[in-house]
């Protein structure tokens, strides 16, 4: 005999949960299933092991979608001080950092124990180490093998992530499933990624690594980000590389300005008239790293000289090179590293409003495996909570 459930939900992680809370609030009878031996991996080790759970600030666009308008019904159904007032139900204390991002003062626990809190109930139950196979639609909904044993449910919810952080357990299983039943994907691609440099670039700029300072950096697309940005050993990274990345494709180069605080021209015209022997490496390092400069000087991208020889037109050449720096990246550091994945199952496949598959009744999907991607800071997770809000309230 089959176990017998109105929902199964493949995944336990943020969206999972939050759909198993919602689904079992409203009295369904709900299985959480999961290949991991325990819930909320990424959740654990997110935000430096204290969890940017949300945002102050949450807007469609602040979202990565091939229909920049499918967030919009279920950020508004759920919305980020939903989850806040949550959090504070559970005696949680979290802090505002910059940009309105929020982290638990504490620990990335606290909330994986409040889902799972919400989670306490008794037509909610949990399975791990759980191979899922075998799919089948049914007249009545679904059929699935967990291991050995057969289950059979009304609806079934996909909340399996993305590919990023494959040591966590990251598959491309719910991709599998969506195109099983005929659901149309998006290539997917690693987002919220470092970028790698060409060897050459690599080689100049690798004894950089750890240096870090503000910058605005911009895509082909026009897409720009101010943040900080940091030389890795292997290329560039920093929170305003991650988030550039998620707008640019291969063979692209983005532009830099490594001064988005002043006016170089005008700095340097200042500094010539007042110091007219000083040199430009000693002029440039009160303004950037030392070493960023002697590395550009050593490369002949800029020539040291005193700023007396300069003339209007090399300064003004001067500051088109620092305010526009572009380089083009050899690639980035794929799924290893990646806070997202790019793409998944395409969402005008779905419903925006209950996350249902159009034309597979019963089917749902929650979180990264479908084509949404969010910014860096906390909006990743508002998506998990909001769609696997969505889910949990229609499967």
């Amino acid at each position: 005999m089959a176990d017998k459930f109105d929902v199964v939900i493949i995944g336990a992680g943020a969206a999972g949960l939050m759909c198993a809370a919602e689904a079992g609030k409203r009295g369904r009878s709900v299985l959480v299933v999961d290949h991991g031996k325990k819930p909320g991996r990424k959740i654990l080790i997110s935000g430096g092991g204290r969890c940017n759970f949300t945002n102050y600030d949450v807007d469609a666009n602040n979202y990565v979608c091939r229909n920049p308008h499918f967030v919009k019904s279920a950020l508004s159904q759920y919305t980020q001080w939903d989850f806040i007032a949550m959090i504070a139900k559970h005696d949680i204390a979290y802090e505002e950092r910059e940009h309105g991002q929020l982290f638990c003062e504490d620990s990335a626990k606290d909330i994986v124990n409040m889902l799972l809190a919400e989670c306490d109930s008794p037509t909610v139950e949990q399975r791990y180490r759980c191979d899922v196979h075998d799919i089948r639609k049914t007249d009545s909904g679904f059929s699935l093998t967990l291991n050995t044993d057969t289950v059979e449910c009304e609806s079934l919810v996909v909340a399996t992530g993305g590919l990023s952080m494959p040591k966590l357990g990251a598959t491309p299983f719910g991709y599998q499933i969506a195109e099983q039943f005929g659901l149309k994907m998006v290539s997917t691609t690693a987002g919220l990624v470092p970028f790698t440099l060409h060897k050459e670039e690599k080689e100049a700029f690798a004894e950089l690594s750890g240096i870090a300072f503000p910058a605005v950096v911009e895509a082909e697309d026009g897409t720009t980000f101010k943040e900080n940005l940091l030389f890795t050993h292997r290329g560039l990274s920093g929170p305003v590389i991650l988030q550039i990345s998620s707008y640019w494709t291969p063979g692209q180069k983005v532009t830099i300005d490594l001064l988005p605080d002043l006016e170089l021209a005008e700095t340097l015209t200042t500094m010539r008239e007042k110091h007219p022997n000083q040199s430009l490496k000693n002029s440039l390092s009160r303004l950037l790293p030392k070493r960023l400069i002697e590395v550009l000087i050593a490369r002949g991208d800029i020539h040291d000289k005193p700023l007396k020889q300069f003339n209007p037109k090399e300064i003004t050449a001067m500051a088109t090179y620092f305010h526009q720096w572009q380089i083009a990246p050899n690639g980035t550091e794929g799924y290893r590293t990646a806070e997202v994945t790019l793409g998944g199952v395409d969402t005008d496949e779905l419903s925006s409003k209950t996350m249902e598959a159009k034309k597979v009744p019963g089917l749902f999907f929650a979180g990264e495996v479908m084509d949404v991607s969010g910014w860096l800071g906390g909006y990743n997770f508002q998506w998990a909570w909001s769609s696997g809000y969505v889910a949990g309230q229609n499967a």
